[in-house]
């Protein structure tokens, strides 16, 4: 009663408004019979399809209380796999956790002068971002802490706080930094809208990475060369290079732990590279030295520095550390000596406010391009919501105790996963070692050379960098998307890494919307193929285009299969422009949407389709216009005499075929279209129909806004006010399945065959003792009966679109078929009217 009282009252406010419920629905005037076969009505085993309801898409979008509990269990991966967690797993953790620790601490160092912030707070990122991660992570090889590209942007955003915000320090503009974005970050994966990292391109990721690595190189040289104080490292790249070359005159000793620390990085990967290529069975001991050449490096450059500066005592006064012959770290705090509640305010948000945007998209696109690109090589698939969750609470939590902006790390990853991790867990043990060098180590790092720091920085990111060989591998794919890659590395390199990531991220999606509102459809035409076996596939040297003759061995061995199938008549899919590919039926186009139907591209798919048709085809009635006054002004006819010359070569349109195979989803803008459209052709057509047939439509709700606009019946005759009589075509499929008809009678059948055995057994007995053959006879009759019988269970058919849908069809085949069938039923009612109509309808299947 609820529901029909809710029923009424829908009815009640409809009539009062004026909202017609009815409208376009005209299978509901006439339910009966609209040029269906008897059979097709009031069979048992008919289906008709049911429009999804609002009540549906509610249900579909309301999670369930089972989606819920899934959603609360998402949020912690770990519990999935630490319960089964072993001595073998954590030997591998193990290996790969020191590694990493001994890669992280003096890149967490490096990486913390990019961001312009004492070389601890490196440290406290590195260290907190991998104690936190392993417990939401859904990668085990990814290592999260301070990067490169990071620590550029936040030291942008310190150095601009220093200028217009100096009541606070740079590591507390840098934590509020990390608060906002990983709160940003954090409600992304809370809501699981990890989907909108795809609508960055892997273009705009390369030209990100690429630009951002040069811009960051260019910036350590003055470093390394130690004429850092004479210039600005922060400008433009081009400015960087510029003065760079400029002031090298005033190079120092830096130059030389810096340029030899550098050498000394790549000489080390080179031999163990080529080791590891010549002696295959040591390869993993080679790994592991190449890992721990960024440590080794630093520690011998440390003992030389100290060497070099050692007149300059650590216990001497804050400053006496500047000093030294060349650039060192200078005092380093033991512990967390800056943990604390961070400052979030309106004065220091207002601050880097412009910069929160591209902060976030940093985050968002190296941590999930890296994940997915080692998720795919180690074969796991990874949770993009819940990897944006664990770098959002990996950036809350981490300033608390000093930490700034962290993401994954492309670098240490890649260590990580040669390194043979096997969980996640394997961070923890990073974060033990990290720990250590945070209390056990800053006596050690005063000595540090600023100069090797920027030698360890410059060999990191120069991996980055997009080799010749990918852009050309790029270029094969798609030419355009690298022209989008150098116009991002380009602006990266004349004005910033802000500027150069929105400009690839705009490009990129210009690109994508004229891709789809300039989405050009496809004419198909119908081709016979011929399926062959390849050693049946002979070439006849008598054709002169190459062609082929198909012969078969005999005709028991004919493995010759023919179908239709239909191609562009274009040929711009490739295919072999000597075969002739022409309409599949006079006044039958088939018209395929090759971008999906939506209102961006609606107006120029249907222009194309239009344009087409009236090129290709005669007015059904040339003479549709008695008078010069009536006809329109954009077509008045080629003379004022009123003869109009027809081109009786050229079909009259007859029906349209759409191909909906790349159409999910339709809009109002794009149905309204199709009715201009439909009304435009039927003027064109009259006092004929055009019919509309549909193949492949992949969505409910697309079917339903397609019955709502009056399609999928076929139009009723203005003149007549009821439909035509025609000759309805339905796909069948046979039943299956354990609960089908086709399996209970397959069941019965088994059940006679047995009952059957020991007669057929007994008149095999009594055949060989009489020698008689009739016994034979009936039992042989006997079999093929209860064969019969099971082909017939087997075959049980049904329809498998709604036959209340007839133009709504499973492939472009019995679209086509059924359009070619409704034609020429359409021509036999017009040359004997009354024979047709006293017949009854046969009931096609296809």
């Amino acid at each position: 009663m609820p529901g029909a009282a809710a029923t009424k009252f829908g009815h009640g406010f409809a009539k009062v408004f004026g909202i017609k419920l009815q409208y376009r629905d005209q299978d509901k005037k006439d339910p009966v019979n609209r040029g269906e076969s008897v059979f097709s009505v009031a069979s048992a085993d008919t289906y008709v399809e049911s429009e999804p309801t609002t009540m549906d898409f509610i249900h579909e979008v309301v999670p369930s209380k089972q989606t819920m509990i899934n959603y609360g269990k998402g949020l912690f991966p770990f519990v999935h796999w630490a319960p089964f967690y072993n001595l073998q797993w954590f030997y591998g953790d193990l290996v790969a956790g020191v590694t990493i620790g001994a890669v992280v601490v003096p890149q967490s160092m490096a990486y913390a002068k990019l961001a312009l912030l004492p070389v601890e707070f490196g440290l406290y990122s590195g260290f907190m971002g991998v104690l936190i991660y392993w417990i939401f992570a859904t990668s085990k090889d990814i290592t999260i802490g301070p990067v490169a590209v990071m620590s550029t942007i936040t030291g942008n955003v310190v150095a601009y706080a220093k200028i217009h915000t100096p009541q606070y320090q740079g590591y507390q503009v840098a934590q509020a930094l990390a608060v906002i974005c990983g709160a940003i970050v954090c409600f992304f994966g809370l809501i699981r809208i990890g989907w909108v990292v795809e609508f960055i391109s892997l273009t705009s990721i390369l030209a990100f990475i690429t630009g951002s690595a040069i811009n960051i190189l260019c910036g350590q040289v003055p470093t390394l060369m130690g004429i850092s104080s004479h210039m600005n490292t922060r400008a433009s790249t081009y400015l960087v290079i510029i003065n760079t070359f400029k002031n090298l005159h005033y190079t120092t000793l830096d130059a030389a732990l810096g340029l030899t620390a550098l050498v000394m990085l790549y000489l080390i990967r080179f031999v163990c590279n080529t080791c590891a290529k010549r002696f295959p069975n040591k390869a993993k001991m080679f790994f592991f030295l190449a890992t721990l050449r960024t440590a080794f490096v630093i520690c011998l450059y440390t003992l030389i520095s100290y060497l070099v500066n050692r007149h300059v005592a650590a216990n001497h006064n804050a400053n006496s550390y500047k000093k030294a012959h060349t650039a060192i770290l200078g005092p380093v705090p033991r512990g967390f000596q800056h943990a604390g509640v961070p400052i979030v305010n309106k004065t220091i948000i207002k601050g880097f406010a412009s910069q929160i945007p591209v902060s976030v998209i940093v985050l968002l696109i190296e941590h999930i391009a890296i994940s997915k690109s080692f998720g795919r090589i180690n074969n796991y698939t990874i949770d993009p919501s819940q990897e944006l969750l664990a770098i959002g609470v990996t950036n809350l939590l981490g300033p608390f105790l000093g930490a700034y902006p962290a993401t994954g790390s492309f670098s240490r990853t890649a260590i990580k996963a040669k390194a043979g991790v096997r969980t996640p867990f394997a961070g923890v043990i990073t974060a033990i070692i990290v720990l250590i060098a945070i209390y056990a180590l800053p006596a050690a790092f005063y000595w540090i050379s600023n100069a090797s720091l920027s030698a360890v920085i410059i060999h990191a990111v120069g991996d980055l960098i997009a080799d010749p060989n990918t852009v050309y591998q790029f270029w094969r794919v798609s030419p355009l998307e690298v022209i989008i890659f150098f116009i991002g590395v380009i602006v990266t390199v004349f004005s910033s890494i802000e500027d150069g990531i929105y400009t690839t991220l705009v490009v990129s999606v210009v690109v994508l919307l004229v891709r789809v509102a300039k989405a050009r459809g496809r004419f198909l035409g119908k081709v016979k193929i011929h399926s062959v076996v390849g050693d049946h596939l002979i070439e006849d040297e008598s054709t002169g285009k190459g062609g082929y003759e198909l012969r078969t061995k005999s005709k028991e061995s004919n493995t010759t299969h023919e179908r239709d199938i239909f191609l562009p008549i274009d040929h711009h899919d490739g295919t072999n422009p000597d075969i002739d590919i022409s309409a599949p039926y006079p006044g039958v186009y088939v018209y395929r949407f090759s971008e999906g139907f939506n209102y961006p591209n609606a107006n120029h798919y249907l222009d194309q389709l239009t344009a087409t048709i009236f090129s290709q085809t005669r007015k059904t009635n040339p003479n549709a216009y008695a008078r010069l006054g009536d006809r329109p002004w954009n077509n008045p006819g080629p003379t004022r005499n009123g003869v109009i010359e027809v081109d009786y070569s050229k079909p009259t349109l007859k029906a349209l075929i759409l191909d909906f195979s790349s159409v999910n989803n339709v809009d109002i803008t794009s149905v309204q279209q199709l009715i201009d459209v439909r009304n435009q052709l039927d003027r064109y057509t009259a006092p004929d129909r055009v019919e509309w047939h549909f193949a492949c439509i992949n969505n409910r709700w697309t079917k339903r806004a397609l019955v709502a606009a009056g399609f999928g019946l076929p139009t009723p005759s203005e003149d007549i006010g009821d439909y035509h009589r025609w000759k309805p075509l339905y796909s069948v499929a046979e039943l299956g399945g354990s609960d089908s008809a086709a399996a209970a009678e397959e069941a019965q059948f088994n059940k006679r065959s047995r009952s059957a055995v020991p007669d057929i057994e007994a008149a095999d007995r009594f055949h060989d003792e009489d020698g008689g053959s009739s016994s034979s006879s009936n039992v042989n009759g006997q079999e093929n009966d209860l064969q019969r019988e099971r082909t017939r269970a087997a075959r049980k058919v049904m329809v498998v679109g709604g036959l209340n849908r007839p133009f709504f069809h499973l492939d472009v085949t019995s679209a086509f078929n059924s359009a070619v069938a409704s034609i020429k039923g359409r021509e036999d009612a017009a040359l004997a009217p009354e024979v047709v109509d006293s017949k009854k309808e046969d009931f096609v299947v296809s």
